[in-house]
């Protein structure tokens, strides 16, 4: 079947052709592990967890690499405020990332790796690249030299000035160019590695490029972040991924979902509207939060507030009691919908299929769930009402919805 799916750096719909239709590979940007996780995290996490799900029921086999970024300026910073090691902290907090992962039915990756566990790998992606001309040593440091890429920017579609405003960081005098961005830095024994260039840690941005080769190779089908990461993570990606290998496309489409919007404003911490899943959790549950992340296209900017989460826990209320009424006028027994995980493609809804065939339109996908529960209501038949709730649960597990029996909701 057709997929199209619209990539950030075409800027246009494509339609998806993987490498090997045997295989498909896709790497997810995951998150920075030195806080509680915020809702921001959860969209990326339950969008691309809904994709896979779908790409998992169209192609034999898919390698899905989510990563989880376990050291940082923020980790460090954060653990010296609590008087803790940085790794411990990492794991205290990765931990919470996997039960609000848990609580929002987002299925775990084939790999979920860490940059401190592959060092090594890290170490010699950059000395190839300082080999081959793409990076310098300077004040200890190591650097990316962005005019040695001609293609940098064609990712993030940004001019000069944009890019140098877009880095957020002041202008070392060390570098050649504002631009030049860090492979490796020198650190202290508390975070760091002994290297060629003296005891350090690695940049952020190498350290994504590194655990993409490591697991998946030096070019994939599938990039996905959130449109935060655009410019200068991803982009910066893209320039390392492809100076590191000749041939290599690093990422044949890239997937950006969009932000969320918190009474008309963009949630940061500078204006302190930052919502945590945990403190979310404690009002709602995992699957009406993720309900709600499904409400809006991923790509649109999200409005979140509490009457749309109220809407959410009304509109589960409502495909529950279609599958209740199954139960209740059949005898067939409740079920959930991970009964139907391995369900053929045949036995989806056409409409479902399609809709998230087109660029993972969830909205539509939902208001088809709605349907399906709608002509349970109408029917007065029993096989047809136990065929439209297993459609409706197939449809469910695709979008990682109705994970209860209606007695256990």
């Amino acid at each position: 079947m057709d997929i199209h799916i619209y990539d950030s750096k075409h800027r246009r719909m494509r339609l998806f052709q993987p490498m090997d239709p045997n295989e498909v590979t896709i790497y997810v940007c995951g998150p920075t592990v030195y806080d509680q996780v915020h809702i921001g995290n959860g969209l990326s996490a339950v969008v691309f967890d809904v994709f896979v799900r779908f790409l998992r029921l169209v192609y034999p086999k898919v390698s899905y690499v989510r990563n989880i970024t376990d050291i940082d300026d923020k980790i460090i910073n954060a653990a010296l405020d609590n008087d803790e090691p940085f790794d411990q902290l990492a794991e205290r907090f990765t931990h919470a990332f996997h039960e609000d992962a848990a609580a929002l039915h987002v299925l775990p990756p084939d790999v979920e790796p860490r940059p401190t566990l592959i060092i090594p790998k890290i170490i010699s992606m950059i000395e190839r690249l300082v080999d081959r001309g793409h990076a310098y040593v300077a004040s200890g440091h190591v650097l990316f030299d962005v005019a040695s890429f001609p293609e940098y920017g064609t990712l993030s579609n940004r001019t000069l000035e944009d890019m140098i405003d877009g880095a957020r960081v002041e202008v070392a005098p060390y570098k050649k160019d504002p631009k030049d961005f860090v492979l490796w830095k020198p650190s202290n024994d508390v975070a760091g590695w002994d290297s060629p260039w003296g005891l350090g840690r690695p940049g952020w941005h190498i350290e994504c490029s590194a655990m993409i080769h490591e697991h998946l190779g030096s070019t994939i089908d599938i990039h996905g972040a959130g449109s935060d990461l655009l410019f200068p993570h991803n982009e910066n990606e893209l320039a390392q991924g492809k100076c590191v290998e000749d041939g290599a496309n690093y990422v044949n489409y890239w997937m950006h979902n969009g932000m969320l919007n918190i009474s008309g404003r963009k949630m940061s911490k500078s204006l302190g509207n930052v919502l945590t899943i945990k403190a979310l959790r404690d009002k709602y549950s995992g699957e009406a939060i993720r309900y709600a992340f499904l409400t809006g296209h991923y790509r649109q900017s999200l409005v979140w507030n509490e009457r749309l989460l109220e809407q959410s826990v009304s509109s589960l209320d409502s495909l529950y009691r279609s599958l209740r009424l199954v139960s209740e006028t059949t005898g067939s027994p409740e079920l959930a919908c991970n009964v139907f995980k391995d369900a053929p493609r045949e036995s989806h809804s056409a409409l479902l299929i399609e809709a998230l065939a087109d660029d993972v339109h969830t909205p539509r996908a939902l208001a088809e769930l709605h349907n399906i529960a709608k002509q349970i209501h109408l029917s007065d038949d029993d096989q047809e009402r136990i065929d439209l709730r297993n459609q409706l649960l197939a449809g469910g597990w695709l979008l990682g919805l109705l994970n209860m029996t209606p007695s256990e909701y």
